[in-house]
């Protein structure tokens, strides 16, 4: 308990002293047209992710080595780019390095090439897609805690991964929480943050199906997962650029256009995500049919409701407020 505390402590001092420098260089998100926030805040406080797993990474005796490079090739460039705004083009070539890295730490090469490729190309959509989901305050925060949390309960039991790995991330987004999950946000996780997070989500999941040999834990992230596709099928139904910034995911309409509390939205797909997590270890007792039968239902319930909601949304509150 007394080095949990401990790294807590020192979370908070790097936290602290990080945004006496992002002060100092200037390192602010400016709101615009397409920001879900009002005031002018300091960027990039997610970095603490990336702390806490150097924290691990040295107190563990360098434990998964492969992986913390490919984690600080993502948490450099991305940084780069909050305080520069690089290329797409340099940011797709780091990340495919870094993953590439992952995938070379979870020792899956034995795999065909094909299966590699499609590996990357997920890997990277899901942390572009995490990227994308960083949108109001709490939102990455009360998320990530969720899924850390739902890892941390089945790794107690089948261990997947070293335990203190995700309890030194769990203790960072804590300390993140506690700027950022506020109706004024201290913070915003920036794409270090959100970039850096879900690699290292993604590669403790991974760890676990790898383990397991079972796909389902995947929907650890159906929340988020049917958000971001929802919105990007609908935005290429109305013709607009996917790759350029935006508010219509269905928690920036709550927050900007319903007005619902910023906080609550947040608490709440956090809340559901863990929730549905819970349910996706209790169906993992049974046989693979019923498991299949399961995500089909998980995943089609969840799409209705959530296109429901969304076009009961944008009908009261956007198209009547245009």
């Amino acid at each position: 308990m007394f080095e949990y505390l401990l790294v807590l402590a020192i979370l908070i001092i790097l936290e602290l002293c990080y945004f006496k420098i992002a002060d100092k260089f200037n390192i602010i998100d400016t709101p615009n047209l397409r920001s879900s926030h009002t005031k002018v805040t300091l960027r990039g406080g997610g970095i603490i992710f990336y702390f806490g797993v150097l924290l691990f990474f040295i107190s563990s005796g360098f434990q998964y080595p492969w992986f913390f490079l490919g984690l600080s090739l993502m948490a450099i460039i991305s940084f780069l780019d909050d305080i520069l705004t690089l290329s797409n083009k340099i940011r797709l070539i780091i990340h495919f390095a870094s993953v590439l890295l992952m995938v070379y730490q979870l020792e899956i090469f034995d795999l065909p090439w094909y299966y590699l490729l499609f590996t990357f190309i997920i890997i990277v959509g899901v942390i572009n897609a995490y990227n994308f989901m960083d949108g109001i305050n709490g939102i990455t925060a009360c998320y990530s805690f969720a899924v850390c949390l739902l890892l941390m309960l089945v790794n107690s039991d089948i261990s997947f991964i070293n335990q203190k790995l995700l309890v030194f991330l769990i203790v960072s987004v804590l300390v993140f929480a506690f700027f950022n999950f506020r109706i004024n946000a201290k913070t915003f996780a920036g794409d270090v943050g959100s970039v850096a997070i879900a690699f290292i989500l993604l590669f403790a999941l991974g760890a676990l199906i790898i383990k397991t040999g079972n796909l389902i834990y995947i929907l650890f992230l159906s929340i988020y997962g049917v958000d971001v596709i929802w919105t990007i099928l609908r935005r290429l139904k109305l013709g607009e650029n996917i790759f350029e910034a935006h508010r219509s995911h269905l928690y920036q309409y709550l927050a900007n256009e319903a007005k619902y509390n910023k906080l609550w939205v947040s608490f709440f797909f956090g809340f559901f995500q863990f929730l549905i997590g819970i349910l996706v270890i209790w169906v993992t007792n049974y046989d693979y049919s019923m498991q299949i039968i399961f995500s089909v239902l998980l995943l089609t319930i969840i799409s209705i409701l959530y296109l429901i909601l969304k076009r009961f949304v944008v009908s009261r509150y956007v198209i009547n407020k245009k």
